[in-house]
């Protein structure tokens, strides 16, 4: 009874917040039901488009986790394994909390010879440094050719060119980045891995790494918009996919930022739509990422469960025999 009302505790608070953002942008439901649905038919090929790089995207990612891992001193894993793992573990983003996708990667790993506490260490190190490169390339919104800069005006511009050196600081000053890690073992509630990555050079390469990721992801949901017949600018659109999965992820109670991202994302993009527009927008988005994601982890699980399988029908056989 006790985890239910956590459960209900943690859904009616993303309801509250979402309608509150919602309402705050100004989104007229009842011109929302008036939208006209057969001018928001993607292009097949666009939005075909729009779905591989989103998939190179998350395969991207699950990439530079096994390179995190053998730079913590675990083994190498061959990139097709960790993109099995990685997506598959992805799944646990799903469920309230945060900790459920880095502790099914962790026991996923740990059948693949990596250690609970390297697969753990790598995961949470991989999320802080990309929470990092979203945020960067979110900053971005503040800058873009549209109105979103003058609505904060020159604190906002001040704001984000603070927000940007503050962020390329903590990466490339090693002491500085060390005392960030560990406060987001802390925040995420794992052990710091026994190999901890120091700021720098190595550091850097990471952050690098995962600020193209984040250009990627951003890439892919510029051919969303793009495949519903509208035209704008990278600068425009991308970023602030970014900026709204940083908000999402840190609303910890709302499962993989449902609502949350939504809602800012609405407010991002309302400069260069309008509201019920990037509100049609942000619901297709999410539709979108869910499905491009489940459906592979999907197979890859399938995969797994057949290796996990053999595997105990030859221990078994050896046993026997």
């Amino acid at each position: 009874m006790k985890r239910v009302a956590v459960r209900l505790g943690q859904l009616g608070l993303t309801l509250v917040v979402t309608w509150f953002i919602l309402t705050r942008v100004g989104v007229d439901l009842a011109a929302l039901r008036e939208v006209n649905r057969a001018e928001w038919t993607p292009d097949p090929w666009i939005f075909a488009a729009s779905c591989i790089v989103l998939l190179c995207g998350y395969l991207f990612s699950a990439g530079l986790w096994g390179r995190i891992v053998r730079d913590l001193g675990g083994p190498t894993i061959p990139l097709w394994t960790a993109m099995r793992l990685f997506m598959v573990a992805n799944l646990g983003r799903y469920v309230p909390g945060k900790v459920w996708q880095i502790a099914g990667l962790a026991l996923l790993a740990k059948r693949h010879g990596v250690s609970a506490g390297v697969a753990t260490g790598a995961a949470v190190l991989g999320q802080g440094v990309a929470l990092m490169g979203a945020a960067l390339l979110g900053v971005a919104t503040l800058f873009g050719p549209n109105e979103i800069w003058r609505r904060f005006g020159l604190v906002g511009l001040v704001g984000g060119l603070l927000a940007a050196s503050g962020i390329i600081a903590i990466v490339a000053v090693p002491t500085l980045f060390q005392r960030v890690m560990n406060a987001w073992y802390r925040v995420t509630r794992t052990d710091a891995p026994e190999t901890p990555l120091d700021g720098g050079p190595l550091a850097l390469k990471w952050f690098t790494l995962y600020l193209l990721n984040w250009g990627i992801y951003a890439t892919a949901f510029w051919l969303l918009y793009l495949s519903l017949g509208d035209w704008r600018t990278f600068l425009e659109i991308g970023p602030a996919f970014a900026a709204a999965y940083v908000v999402g992820y840190l609303a910890v109670f709302a499962p993989a930022g449902a609502g949350i991202r939504e809602g800012f994302l609405v407010l991002l993009l309302q400069p260069s739509m309008s509201a019920e527009a990037a509100l049609v927008v942000a619901l297709a988005a999410r539709v979108w990422t869910t499905t491009v994601e489940v459906v592979p982890a999907a197979f890859f699980a399938a995969t797994l469960s057949d290796n996990i399988a053999d595997a105990r029908s030859s221990n078994t056989g050896t046993s026997v025999s």
